[in-house]
């Protein structure tokens, strides 16, 4: 297996480049050369654990450069601190299944990518003769994922950015309560777009990425994607009663990353029916997929924050495959975009996308509405990000079982929960914990130049 950039500049990285490097040298996002066509493994697959089948899938992408031993101990070790033993369950909840991605250490479906990452980058820094420095940007969960993942790890030093006021409290809390000495909080007056600029930014300036050992755990990086297919297959394997039946599934999105791993799935031969995006009223995505067009508008507050994004950065990825491979195609449409801000894909491809997938937009209204309703018939309470992915499934016809993604714990989000039922989420353990510790972080203004000052300084002292 290799892999080459969108925008075609970088060509060819075996699996360990591909992680390491993030964002391609050439400003593209790194991507499989092709695709493993896995529908005759799936009836032999059918039983096995979620490590054993992380295992297998996982084996098909590292290009033979890291054992079957090794990578089960890896599997093994990312995913020893999840609460539940099924790592990912599903549950029935009315007539719909719900995928449970909350159970790892900071209870929020980035714990799955983000503890096998942090395990990638400490077996890889172990061949090589320098240090690497993870620069992320966080609408709330990756942040605190990527720092647990990789707290105290020798040779590593993390950035994260954040927008200042725009996450929940215990989402950041989850970040600056955590003292170690190589994690870095970094606080900007801005959106999340804000920071995910910035931090593009700065991976494409080149003599600073090279200086400093930059590297991604945003969902740039390619095994983040990776470790999310395996929950796509977890979950039709408890759904589906034989090996051809369809199943489809709804996905609350913002960044497009988890939902393009369920797409990379059935690009793998997995029976999916339709992957369903969710969106908040940041709804970029639904707009694409309703109309066909990609335009960048103001982001919205809303009590989804994870969400609150309009521009996707995934997207580049399934753009990538729309425009059959072609860079120059992509190139095309990046520029446009950047330049106009918009972007407007022709009728025979706009078509060809809705084949795969369908969307709907949710408001806040709706989404307390679900969070109240659902707890009153089923006794299940979800954070608002699944609700939004729950309301979406109501919103569209849909002729085959239903798997909802369920992506963080309701606690996290208390203001949406105290909104929709007038009481307080009950906090486990190890979030009420966090309420009396110190915190730490540093605040910029939203400005590359400021954040790359910020990182010379904390690293020279």
């Amino acid at each position: 297996m290799r892999y080459s950039s969108t925008r075609g500049q970088v060509k060819n990285l075996l699996f360990e480049d591909t992680v390491m490097m993030g964002l391609a040298d050439d400003g593209g996002l790194l991507v499989p050369n092709e695709l493993p066509f896995v529908e005759g493994n799936l009836d032999k697959w059918r039983n096995l654990s979620f490590t054993e089948l992380s295992l297998e899938i996982m084996l098909l992408f590292t290009s033979q450069r890291i054992s079957r031993e090794e990578l089960m101990s890896m599997v093994k070790q990312s995913y020893s601190s999840f609460k539940h033993s099924d790592i990912t369950p599903v549950k029935l909840v009315g007539n719909l299944h719900i995928l449970e991605l909350f159970h790892g250490p900071t209870f929020a479906f980035k714990d799955v990518a983000l503890q096998f990452l942090g395990n990638l980058f400490a077996f890889f820094l172990k061949e090589l003769n320098h240090p690497l420095r993870i620069l992320g940007a966080t609408s709330g969960d990756t942040g605190s994922a990527a720092i647990h993942g990789l707290r105290g790890k020798q040779g590593v030093d993390v950035f994260m950015l954040y927008p200042k006021g725009r996450v929940s409290e215990i989402q950041e809390r989850q970040m600056t309560t955590v003292f170690d000495s190589n994690i870095h909080n970094i606080a900007i007056e801005g959106s999340f777009d804000d920071a995910q600029a910035i931090v593009k930014s700065i991976f494409n300036d080149q003599k600073f990425k090279q200086t400093f050992y930059l590297g991604s755990v945003n969902s740039i990086n390619w095994a983040r994607i990776l470790a999310q297919i395996v929950y796509y297959f977890y979950a039709w394997f408890r759904v589906a009663k034989d090996i051809r039946e369809q199943v489809s599934f709804v996905v609350p999105t913002g960044n497009f990353g988890n939902v393009l791993a369920g797409y990379y799935a059935k690009s793998m031969g997995l029976p999916i029916d339709k992957l369903i995006v969710g969106t908040n009223e940041n709804d970029i995505l639904h707009r694409f997929f309703s109309r066909g067009k990609y335009q960048s508008t103001e982001v919205k507050e809303t009590l989804s924050p994870s969400m609150d994004i309009q521009i996707s950065s995934n997207f580049e990825r399934y753009l990538f495959d729309l425009a059959g491979k072609s860079s120059k195609q992509l190139q095309l449409w990046m520029d446009e975009f950047e330049q106009k801000r918009e972007l407007t894909i022709e009728s025979k491809l706009h078509k060809k996308a809705q084949k795969d997938f369908s969307s709907a937009r949710v408001d806040d209204e709706e989404t307390l509405s679900v969070i109240r309703k659902f707890y009153q018939d089923h006794k299940y309470l979800l954070d608002p990000h699944s609700a939004v992915g729950v309301c979406a499934a109501e919103k569209i016809e849909i002729r085959t079982p239903v798997i909802c993604l369920a992506c963080a714990h309701p606690a996290k989000f208390g203001r949406a929960i105290r909104k929709a039922l007038g009481t307080e989420p009950v906090l486990p353990d190890a979030l009420a914990g966090l309420q009396n510790q110190k915190t730490r972080n540093k605040t910029v203004p939203a400005n590359p130049e400021a954040v790359k000052k910020m990182m010379i300084d904390t690293l020279e002292a």
